[in-house]
């Protein structure tokens, strides 16, 4: 059900504004020839009517199934492609051994063109089938394998930002993996940009490039200096770590007598167009730098459960006026699901507000702020907040904005939602969705209008 040049009528959800559903009711959407959303038209619009018999007289007209919601794609913040490979498995110890016994050794493994595209091949597919409609990538030093991850989203039709990964400082990088020099890391970003912008499939610009410093212990100043240049001469993304564990929020102090937040902006590396990830050990400082410079952070809770020791304050940052996204993390979070994300961001955030120590009373084990957030401000972050702090046009069902959706099909015969007559309704549909959706709820996934599953 391709959809470019037609209408559909449909049922669903979106959340263009923070803490805020839209219940859609038989909307009817008309999607462009270059899949953009031309009109939204509900019921009671001034030419509903005739819109939809047109439509339909003319064969233009697609239906949703009776049972079956439409809600836009899933905006993931924060991938490492290369570590799909290890998802589920290498959690049992802190970040710093993670990446040097099973991270780096992955990742190596890339320079083998070979098992990059089998292993690229299956996390796209995986992601899209999860109804994750765009992604931002992380990649690894190689550039030939980075070049097939973005090959790989322009064939299967992801939406997708891909950066191949800056890594030179010897310190803390092995001596098997990294960039060889400053100029190696510097020229083979600038490569993968040229890569990007002049690929003969991407036209359309539905894959962007990406400045990746992976973050400042595996950097080196001229390196990060340099890529803040880049950045600032290209116009590009720019996507790295920032005071994600105890550990690597240290070592920067340690370092450059400041934290991440800081130094990366005299290095250049903030921006609107940043995407910080993790940041669950960012100052009241740093959010305010990060929300003058228009940054975001990519929010990533099932990872931070394993590695970060800290639960990133959602709340207050999105309440501060930070822009912020949902992320999988993969590998350090062991799900590819951006659902089962949402449920992480809205149990994290009560225990951060609860306190977990039953060794206190309430009133002292509780952080004494509010900090929970509810299935609506979940599905928010992880759709038109995702995309917000992207700078893209997805996210929401608006015309001018790209048709980038997915359906949930609630009775699914393997599905896992189960509604109930006179009992759910509204936006209690959408929370049964966010908290019981699986994998084989989401019937069908659209990017730019046309069928990617």
């Amino acid at each position: 059900m391709n959809l470019r040049g037609k209408m559909l009528l449909a049922s669903g959800f979106h959340a263009p504004v923070l803490g805020e559903v839209e219940v859609l009711t038989d909307v009817l959407i008309s999607v462009g020839e270059s899949g953009e959303i031309v009109s939204v038209l509900r019921p009671a619009d001034p030419g509903y009517a005739k819109a939809k018999a047109d439509a339909a007289a003319g064969g233009r007209l697609e239906i949703l199934s009776e049972g079956s919601y439409l809600l836009p794609g899933f905006v993931d913040c924060h991938v490492h492609a290369p570590q799909y490979p290890q998802l589920g498995s290498a959690l049992d110890v802190p970040l710093e051994v993670w990446l040097q016994k099973y991270t780096f050794p992955l990742e190596a493994r890339y320079q083998d063109t070979a098992f990059a595209r089998h292993a690229y091949g299956l996390l796209v597919e995986d992601l899209i089938a999860n109804g994750t409609t765009t992604a931002l990538y992380f990649a690894t030093v190689h550039q030939d394998a980075t070049r097939i991850l973005v090959d790989t989203c322009l064939e299967k039709g992801q939406r997708a930002l891909v950066g191949k990964v800056a890594m030179d400082n010897v310190d803390s990088c092995p001596d098997y993996y990294g960039d060889a020099s400053v100029d190696a890391a510097l020229s083979g970003t600038s490569a993968l940009i040229d890569y990007v912008r002049h690929h003969p499939d991407n036209r359309d610009d539905r894959v962007l490039p990406v400045v990746t410093p992976r973050f400042i212990p595996s950097c080196t100043d001229a390196t990060l200096e340099g890529l803040g240049a880049i950045a600032r001469d290209c116009g590009c993304h720019v996507q790295t770590h920032a005071s994600e564990s105890d550990w690597e929020h240290g070592y920067v102090l340690a370092r450059h007598g400041m934290t991440d937040t800081d130094s990366l902006d005299r290095f250049g590396l903030l921006g609107r167009h940043t995407m910080l990830a993790h940041g669950n050990l960012l100052t009241a400082a740093d959010m305010e730098t990060i929300r003058i410079r228009q940054s975001a952070v990519a929010h990533c809770p099932l990872s931070n459960a394993y590695f970060a020791g800290a639960v990133f304050p959602l709340r207050a940052a999105l309440e501060k006026g930070v822009n912020v996204g949902l992320g999988t993390d993969i590998s350090g979070g062991p799900s590819a699901s951006m659902l089962e994300n949402c449920r992480a961001a809205v149990t994290m955030s009560r225990l951060l507000e609860t306190g977990v120590d039953p060794n206190l009373p309430p009133d002292q084990r509780a952080s004494g702020r509010p900090a929970r957030i509810d299935f609506r401000q979940a599905f928010h972050v992880a759709t038109a907040g995702g995309a917000k702090a992207l700078d893209l046009p997805v996210g929401q069902f608006v015309a001018g904005y790209q048709f980038d959706a997915i359906v949930i099909d609630s009775r699914a015969e393997k599905g896992s939602i189960r509604l109930f007559d006179g009992l759910d309704g509204g936006d209690d549909i959408l929370q049964k969705i966010v908290f019981t959706a699986s994998k084989a709820n989401i019937s069908r996934v659209w990017i730019d209008g046309t069928v990617v599953a």
